[in-house]
């Protein structure tokens, strides 16, 4: 109920004030990544759907570009344009002679969505190159072509935002929730021009601190000594930086995803973070309740049949005594930790050998390089290894139906010879089969015709680590994300991480790291580091996090040859732990999995939004 305030005048009169009535506020989430998988942003934003939908209701929308390719898949048109402001904003810029596109975002919670095609705008970026140099001193010369993007789509969002603000600031409450650099040129513009809406402002991973730390030792260390403008002018990089750090200073309120990147912020942005936003994932997609040891071994015995292609080409060993590790992600040889992990891998092959252990470990690198294409005789061997299977399978048939037949008809309960149950058709069929298939070469360490050699494959050849049969770890470069129409694994990446037993990811430049998470909710242990956002998380959430089976680098305090040392000796425990107690350590891990559900970790974006209302002028309702 509206409280009224009432004044006199001259004493005789007297006039009503109602206070505007406050609606609940808006909130748009603009990335490059909505309805546009690139990287873990498309991840953050995607799985956050839900529980930003339970929130908001209808009054959340997403903004980004428009794609062709993907919004054919991902998004779905609303006629009615009128039903809602976002579509009524749309709609006026379709008047105005702009490509836009409201409709819903096809994931699980089905969010409103607002896409914008700012590919007619490219023509014109030289005119918003210079407002950007007139308004804001952001100089654009010799910038990579993504710039240009990245600019006209700035410039759609910047009418979009202008025109929603004008159009509602006045009776609403509204929040813009900026991720990353990429679409940051419309906060920096509607904030000069004070448009409205409070705005947040989300770095997960800053421009200087990736290309600074993939280049450079001791990043951590010398961190407060960088200058940002020589750094970005030495990268060429200034106007990515420039844009970032402008857009940090001038939004309301600045987050970023850990504490590790919360240190970049101040060094590069000059401004100290507000607000800690860990990442989840909506743990409900992943949950598979009393189920998730049976689907571990269904997906083990699919990686059972590439190993066995393989690998049983040259030698084979016992695979129910076999532990499948992985690392995957971005090819960043040292932000990854790849230099690390093969270093290790080193170590622990010596270890195992010198220790007699005869368990295998077979290493999966999955990570994206530029290839040619698989190498033919890998597709050969699991080719040939598949004529094997269907041989044998026509041989078992043939033997049980005569099997059968001599079982009945024969007085002698005794199992006759069964080789006399298969013609010589066969048999000769398997033999042939067979000796084509036998190699004395070693088994390929690359799946595919790399159209370079890169750091991995020179490291394996450096050190001899090209899969000899006394070796006990065994390496698959994979440089191609697996997908269920790859033929050498045909599965989901989620259900090949399933079938494995550990991740390594032990991380030097991570600001947060979906790829231990993503094994902590499928109940698979992983080994993280402390430089990264999500292994800083976990020591600050538990302190028995080894026992649950995350393992954590120290890579703050020890250098590469003692963090080396660490991450081989965590692994050998992990080899020589027997098989009983890894069973009861992935129900540990996976009993942690809730903790990372967005419906926990939302309330920090809530804060987030709160505040950014607040410094506004306006309070949550």
């Amino acid at each position: 109920m509206a409280v009224t305030s009432k004044l006199k005048k001259n004493s005789e009169e007297t006039i009503s004030i109602t206070p505007r009535e406050q609606k609940k506020p808006m909130l748009m989430e603009i990335a490059w990544e909505v309805c546009n998988q690139v990287g873990g942003i498309y991840t953050v934003i995607r799985s956050k759907v839900p529980a930003m939908v339970e929130e908001w209701g209808e009054n959340y929308c997403l903004v980004g570009p428009y794609f062709p390719n993907t919004a054919m898949i991902e998004f779905e048109p609303i006629a009615d344009l009128d039903e809602s402001p976002f579509g009524k904003i749309v709609k006026r810029m379709q008047e105005m002679g702009f490509d836009a596109y409201y409709g819903r975002w096809l994931v699980t919670g089905k969010p409103k969505i607002v896409l914008l095609d700012f590919k007619n705008l490219l023509k014109n970026t030289n005119d918003y190159k210079f407002k950007l140099w007139e308004k804001h001193q952001i100089s654009t010369l010799n910038a990579e072509p993504l710039v240009d993007q990245v600019i006209a789509l700035g410039e759609m969002i910047r009418v979009f935002l202008t025109e929603f603000g004008e159009t509602f600031g006045n009776k609403n409450d509204i929040v813009a929730h900026f991720h990353e650099w990429m679409v940051a040129t419309a906060l920096i513009d509607i904030r000069s021009d004070n448009v409205p809406i409070s705005t947040v402002f989300t770095t997960h991973a800053t421009m200087l601190g990736r290309y600074i730390a993939g280049n450079e030792a001791d990043f951590y260390e010398k961190l407060s000594t960088y200058n940002w403008e020589v750094e970005a002018k030495n990268y060429g990089i200034e106007a990515q930086a420039k844009i970032e750090r402008l857009a940090a200073q001038k939004s309301h309120v600045l987050t970023t995803v850990s504490d590790v990147t919360a240190k970049e912020c101040e060094v590069f942005f000059g401004r100290t973070c507000d607000l800690i936003l860990p990442n989840g994932l909506n743990v409900t997609r992943f949950a598979a309740t009393h189920e998730f040891q049976n689907l571990h071994l269904k997906y083990k015995e699919k990686i059972h049949q590439f190993v066995m292609g393989h690998f049983f080409q040259s030698y084979s060993w016992d695979l129910d005594n076999t532990l499948y590790f992985f690392t995957s992600g971005r090819y960043e040889f040292r932000n990854k930790g790849y230099d690390i992990t093969l270093e290790a891998l080193k170590r622990l092959n010596f270890k195992l050998v010198q220790a007699g252990v005869d368990t295998t470990v077979v290493m999966f690198i999955i990570t994206k390089n530029p290839v040619h294409s698989i190498d033919p005789e890998v597709l050969q061997s699991r080719a040939v290894m598949e004529e094997i299977r269907q041989t044998c399978e026509s041989i078992e048939k043939q033997v049980g139906e005569h099997l059968f037949h001599a079982s009945a008809s024969n007085e002698d309960p005794n199992l006759p010879d069964l080789n006399q149950f298969v013609d010589e058709y066969w048999r000769l069929r398997l033999r042939r089969t067979i000796q084509t298939w036998k190699t004395k070469k070693l088994p390929h360490t690359v799946t595919h015709l790399l159209k370079q050699p890169d750091d991995i494959t020179a490291y394996l050849k450096e050190t001899n680590l090209l899969n000899h049969e006394q070796d006990r770890v065994k390496f698959v470069y994979h440089p191609d994300f697996i997908s269920p129409t790859n033929p050498l694994f045909g599965m989901e990446y989620s259900q090949f991480v399933r079938g494995c037993h550990l991740g390594v990811f032990p991380s030097y430049y991570e600001p947060w790291g979906y790829t231990p998470l993503e094994c902590v909710v499928r109940g698979i242990p992983t080994v993280t580091s402390d430089l990264s956002g999500f292994g800083d998380f976990i020591m600050q959430l538990m302190k028995d996090y080894d026992n649950v089976g995350v393992y954590v680098v120290n890579r703050k305090k020890k250098n590469f040859d003692k963090a080396a040392d660490q991450l081989a000796d965590l692994l050998f425990k992990f080899v020589t732990m027997n098989r009983r107690d890894r069973i009861m350590q992935r129900n540990r891990v996976e009993n942690i999995s809730e903790v990372f559900d967005w419906s926990n970790l939302r309330s920090y974006y809530d804060t987030a939004h709160d505040l950014a209302l607040k410094r506004k002028g306006v309070t949550r309702m």
